[in-house]
């Protein structure tokens, strides 16, 4: 009878005590369910964000940065030099006001400082010069007021990106595999290219557009081995906009894993610029055109992307004569220009830690890649106009991205400018760490 009882009250004892650890999960999933609630509810709230990108690196360079290294290649044969960088660090603000206004903006410290520089101007013997690359102390890359009335229409006013090409539309660092931006576009382009003006926008189905009318660029700035490189760029504390110009950028996503894109610009840039040339400049327009093709794949493991840029610039003798006849305290680099500049490359990468289950399932990635470009800043040339051959070359490049995790991402990189036989060619080693993402407060 004895064992009866205590066989009744031990299984009422471990029915009570069931009954309470499954009452305590009930309260623990509540709790945990009232937590997601908060959380949400606290994000639905959070209309601040804050977030950002930067990179440092090292080079060593197997060659002379002399500014006599095109014109006396075998006295700088076999010089060689180093360098520490960091090529952008910036802020990212945002806010959304509500009923579809947000407001954006991008702070930007190129190279650790504040654009102004001295440099050893090449055109000029050699002489050192002060160059400001553009006014005020930081460059503000972003600064905008956006109406949002449905996906597929917005409305975006102030000073905006520039989409035109692939650097330009995708410039993180995380976005390509070279320790430095794709050599080419960075090279012929304003990158990354900001202008004030107002943007349309938009996104349906699998298409994305986009549609701009900015400020026009300032054939002043032109130069030989950038072409319009620093056209966007303003030595005042104003942008000049005697010239408007249209830009636009086409995304299709219709193929799962892939993006394909085209993008272009149209303007004017001779008399965009503070001084009044005289009535006999009064037919030159310096007109540039651009067309840019790129492409971004990311499926099986495999990162391939791609880009194609041509441009051309009329009126590029006239434009060159022009500034070459400057005055010394001009902030022309006073340089022919190319009518035409071409700039092209391709990146495939391969993720190996897709094949170690561990490391693929802690989110780790280490891709090996190679990168191949051609550009020419001068691809083309007005018959009075010298063709520095310097200006197109031949880049390879292989080297390994490691992202520990989705942000941080360590390169390693070498690379070797191939030009004309009569140049030396130009191979460095690069290493660098970048990141870029958002940050939660």
């Amino acid at each position: 009878m004895r064992q009866k009882l205590l066989m009744v009250l031990l299984g009422a004892l471990f029915g009570l005590g069931t009954a309470w650890a499954e009452g305590l999960g009930e309260v623990g999933k509540a709790d945990a369910a009232a937590h997601n609630d908060t959380e949400k509810k606290e994000t639905k709230k959070s209309r601040f964000t804050i977030g950002g990108y930067g990179e440092a690196v090292y080079s060593r360079n197997f060659y002379s940065d002399s500014y006599l290294r095109y014109t006396s290649a075998d006295a700088h044969k076999d010089e060689k030099h180093s360098r520490f960088d960091l090529p952008h660090v910036v802020l990212m603000l945002g806010y959304d006001f509500g009923k579809g206004w947000s407001f954006g903006t991008e702070i930007e410290f190129e190279h650790g400082g504040t654009e102004s520089a001295i440099e050893i101007e090449e055109e000029e013997g050699g002489e050192y010069e002060s160059e400001i690359e553009r006014g005020g102390e930081v460059a503000l890359e972003q600064f905008w007021i956006q109406k949002s009335f449905c996906p597929q229409f917005n409305i975006r006013l102030g000073h905006i990106i520039v989409p035109v090409g692939a650097t330009n539309a995708h410039h993180l660092p995380t976005e390509f595999f070279g320790v430095y931006r794709p050599e080419g576009e960075n090279t012929i382009f304003p990158c990354t290219w900001h202008e004030t003006g107002v943007s349309l926008w938009g996104q349906t189905g699998d298409w994305r557009y986009e549609a701009l009318l900015i400020a026009g660029l300032d054939s002043e700035r032109f130069g030989r081995k950038g072409w319009i490189h620093d056209g966007s760029a303003s030595p005042y504390e104003f942008k000049i906009a005697n010239s408007l110009a249209g830009a636009f950028r086409i995304d299709n996503y219709s193929i799962k894993g892939l993006r394909l894109s085209v993008s272009g610009y149209a303007g004017n840039s001779f008399h965009n610029t503070l001084k009044t040339p005289s009535s006999s400049y009064d037919n030159v327009k310096g007109t540039v055109l651009i067309g840019a093709f790129d492409f971004h794949f990311d499926r099986w493991n495999w990162v391939a992307r791609g880009n194609f840029d041509y441009g051309h610039l009329s009126d590029s003798d006239v434009i060159t004569a022009y500034n070459m006849d400057g005055t010394n305290t001009s902030p022309s680099p006073k340089q022919s220009v190319g009518s035409a500049a071409l700039a092209a490359g391709i990146e495939v990468g391969y993720n190996i830690f897709s094949q170690i289950n561990k490391l693929h399932q802690q989110g780790q990635k280490f891709y090996l890649f190679g990168r191949y470009d051609y550009y020419d800043s001068m691809y083309d040339t007005a018959p009075s106009i010298v063709d520095f051959q310097y200006c197109g070359r031949h880049r390879v490049a292989v080297g390994v991205n490691y992202y520990p995790i989705k942000d941080i991402v360590l390169k390693g990189e070498y690379s070797i400018g191939l030009l004309k036989s009569r140049y030396n060619n130009e191979p460095s080693l690069s290493f660098g760490v970048a990141y870029a993402g958002l940050f939660n407060m």
